[in-house]
């Protein structure tokens, strides 16, 4: 868990796969769409610094959190990706919208990844407020669609290795 004095979004590039042969779906909700654009950011840059080559890089956009699921669903059977990052972020009002939502796209998530061979990285910032969810799309907690393009290069090369088993 990131917290002000540790930056989880720093890596070491010697540890991570060569991402130059992968495809890369990423599915961005269009809600908070300040947050969710500095988690993309955070996620492009990581997957290009670690060879991952633009060409093989595909952006949807959905225009809820909850449209996610679907997204990544839809990307998956279409596009030939060997990996998909979902970004999102939910920031908890006053009605239990916040609960549903977030349960919704969690189970959806988890569903796609019991039911498919491709794995689906959550990076859903599931906030209480709004400068909780700045602080983790780049800002002093770091950048969760860093950790997610990371997450989605290890994932990505297990997939692989594990098909030649």
């Amino acid at each position: 868990m990131a917290t002000e004095n540790k930056n989880l979004s720093n890596y070491d590039k010697n540890t991570i796969p060569n991402a130059k042969n992968f495809r890369f779906g990423i599915v961005v909700s269009e809600w908070n769409e300040t947050i969710t654009e500095g988690l993309y950011n955070g996620a492009i840059a990581a997957l290009l610094d670690c060879g991952a080559v633009q060409e093989n890089i595909i952006r949807w956009n959905v225009p809820g959190s909850f449209e996610l699921v679907y997204g990544a669903q839809r990307m998956i059977v279409t596009q030939n990706v060997d990996v998909v990052i979902t970004i999102g972020c939910v920031i908890k009002g006053e009605t239990m919208h916040f609960e549903f939502v977030c349960e919704g796209v969690t189970q959806g998530i988890k569903d796609l990844n019991v039911q498919t061979d491709v794995p689906v990285i959550f990076c859903l910032l599931t906030d209480n407020t709004m400068q909780q969810s700045i602080d983790r799309s780049g800002g002093k907690h770091g950048n969760k669609g860093t950790e997610a393009a990371i997450a989605a290069i290890k994932m990505a090369e297990l997939r692989r290795t594990s098909e030649n088993i």
